[in-house]
């Protein structure tokens, strides 16, 4: 999550100035999704493609749900604890992420930036979807939620290819 989270943290500080300067919250969202989608176009759709099926790989999913028991240890104060989740028979989800911690809710809590994280929650439905990942979530912890559920699912272009 190192990589992601370094990352993020750009839009945190854009989110944060231009809220200094008295922009609208529902523009800074707007400019960071529209800024953080171009930057993700610079990539060819083969590679953002490719990027999709690694991610839905069995061998990231085993990953996955190592990194998702190494974060229950709680080892760095800041970081993210999420539980791995199979789809049970009713499911139409390949794998999802329970984050019961996360590391932008607890940055943005120490550094007064509490009403940036929606913005951050709002790119991830498109960092998937232009990886070719159908992403359903219907509660975050930075809404107030116990914890944020990631579900995903290959989108019909990712299956046809892998």
């Amino acid at each position: 999550m190192s990589d992601f989270f370094m990352r993020l943290l750009g839009f945190m500080a854009i989110g944060r100035v231009l809220q200094r300067r008295g922009v609208p919250k529902d523009v800074i969202a707007d400019l960071e999704l529209e800024s953080f989608k171009r930057h993700m176009l610079t990539m060819s759709e083969a590679e953002r493609l490719e990027a999709g099926r690694k991610f839905m790989s069995d061998d990231s999913k085993a990953l996955i749900r190592e990194q998702a028991a190494l974060s229950c240890e709680q080892k760095y104060k800041g970081d993210f604890v999420y539980d791995y989740v199979e789809p049970g028979p009713n499911d139409s989800f390949e794998f999802g992420i329970n984050y019961r911690a996360c590391g932008f809710c607890k940055f943005a809590a120490k550094h007064g930036d509490p009403e940036i994280l929606p913005h951050i929650c709002g790119l991830d439905f498109a960092a998937y979807d232009l990886r070719g990942i159908h992403l359903e979530r219907t509660q975050t912890l930075a809404q107030g939620a116990p914890y944020c559920n990631f579900r995903f699912s290959r989108k019909p272009a990712l299956k046809s290819e892998g």
